[in-house]
């Protein structure tokens, strides 16, 4: 069976908070799946500020939403430069999507 490979997409601070459980549970069962967390627009400054190593791996983060929030790019997080194009180009490259 393949590896799975998934984004969860969290645009709002509750879709993060549902992306944050989506992964536990997943990665709980498919502990070798791939799962990033895309993170952009109101939901950027709550990202930030998490603090479980085992989320934070996870985050890729919008940098036009931190230039538009004028919020700084933090240098231990993966950083994008636009959630939309990310998204796309995974999904071109087999990644599945769910938006939390």
């Amino acid at each position: 069976m393949s590896t799975l490979k998934l984004m969860l997409h969290a645009p709002t601070p509750e879709a993060l908070k549902r992306a944050q459980s989506n992964a536990r549970n997943l990665l709980k069962l498919e502990p070798d799946a791939q799962v990033e967390i895309v993170v952009n627009a109101q939901a950027v400054s709550q990202a930030l500020a998490i603090e479980d190593e085992t989320i934070r791996r996870l985050l890729v983060i919008c940098n036009n939403s931190l230039v538009n929030q004028g919020l700084p790019a933090p240098q231990d997080l993966r950083i994008v430069a636009a959630a939309i194009q990310h998204l796309a180009r995974q999904q071109a490259a087999g990644w599945g999507y769910v938006r939390a």
